[in-house]
């Protein structure tokens, strides 16, 4: 057998980023604001697309002002998985530092 048959099919970052959208929107806690999201008011995340890759930023957490962000570069299906459960996780944090 060859190769190709078992090849991933090629990442498309467009599709992809309307995808992981949908995952944000899922988590509910989200809202939805132009090339990102926000919690409560403050940004927290950044999309766009870049060169073969989705350019997001995260932000280390919540604030009225200029949050600090740490970047990732999205090119691939893992990376997306992975960045959705650090999202989760920021979340749960950022919600258990409110009580």
């Amino acid at each position: 057998m060859s190769d190709e048959f078992f090849a991933l099919p090629p990442f498309k970052p467009a599709e992809a980023l309307v995808q992981l959208k949908r995952s944000l929107r899922d988590l509910r806690a989200l809202t939805e604001r132009a090339d990102g999201f926000e919690l409560k008011g403050s940004a927290v995340i950044a999309l766009a697309l870049g060169d073969g890759a989705i350019d997001a930023r995260l932000a280390r957490r919540p604030t009225r002002g200029a949050p600090e962000w740490d970047r990732y570069a999205l090119a691939g299906s893992p990376d997306i998985r992975k960045f959705t459960d650090e999202v989760r996780r920021r979340l749960a944090r950022w919600t258990e530092e409110e009580r």
